[in-house]
């Protein structure tokens, strides 16, 4: 039994530099409307029983989270769970009390919301959220795409490249993979609609090089899609974070 804080615990708390990652954590953990976005998915997600006990929902929605801002794959996180304290503190997990998630339970977690189609409608829920704080306007729509590669090896188990994938020609330029288009109102640039596509049919900023996606990370469109919608849900919320803060004040 753990009578308090480990001495790894206190002396990272005595560090007396806060970095980047810290502060971009804590900042996204106040504008987060955590119990909205809990709400989504609870109904899908195991209960408790006699069996083996399912990790805390919240904790898995965050970690899955941090693989979207630090594009990490599911092994990756499981090892940076392990290895950074600001992480693990993100996700309430003390080292000396709690089970890490394996990655396959994050695989699992991050199967659960393509599967039901949550991170859809976690980003409408996020879009409504800031809408009613008058954060998104509607007015001044600005339609946008862009193209995010996928890998058009064929050096892989079946030898062929992604089916749902396309090739399209911008400029002199040919691209492999598919597209997201995106509809931003003006003011801010949050992105209140998204339709994704293979790529033979503002956010972009955050999305794309804040949060380093430029290639896809899975196999078919559904996958992808459910990743973007995740990605533009944080986006927004990370673009209006300042603001969201004053409003916690």
């Amino acid at each position: 039994m753990i009578n308090g804080p480990s001495f790894a615990s206190l002396a990272y708390d005595n560090k007396k530099k806060r970095t980047r990652r810290e502060k971009f954590l804590a900042e996204m953990d106040q504008v987060i409307p955590w119990a909205d976005l809990l709400e989504i998915i609870r109904k899908h997600y195991p209960k408790a029983g006699n069996g083996r006990q399912p990790m805390p929902l919240e904790r898995m929605l965050r970690i899955y989270f941090m693989q979207q801002w630090y594009g990490l794959s599911d092994p990756g996180m499981e090892d940076a769970l392990y290895d950074i304290e600001s992480m693990r503190r993100f996700a309430s997990i003390d080292l000396e009390a709690d089970t890490i998630p394996d990655e396959t339970t994050i695989l699992n977690f991050r199967h659960l919301l393509e599967k039901h189609k949550l991170t859809e409608k976690i980003f409408e829920n996020t879009k409504h959220y800031l809408a009613d704080k008058g954060l998104m306007l509607r007015e001044g729509t600005i339609v946008d795409a862009t193209i995010i590669n996928a890998p058009s090896s064929t050096k892989n188990e079946t030898r062929k490249r992604d089916p749902e994938m396309k090739q399209t020609k911008k400029g002199n330029q040919w691209y492999f993979g598919m597209k997201a288009h995106v509809g931003t109102e003006s003011k801010r640039g949050l992105v209140h609609s998204i339709v994704v596509t293979n790529a033979g049919v503002h956010a972009f900023l955050v999305v794309k090089h804040l949060w380093g996606y430029r290639k896809v990370r899975y196999k078919g469109l559904l996958k992808n899609a459910a990743q973007v919608f995740s990605l533009f849900a944080l986006a927004n919320l990370y673009l209006v974070r300042k603001d969201l803060l004053m409003t916690r004040v």
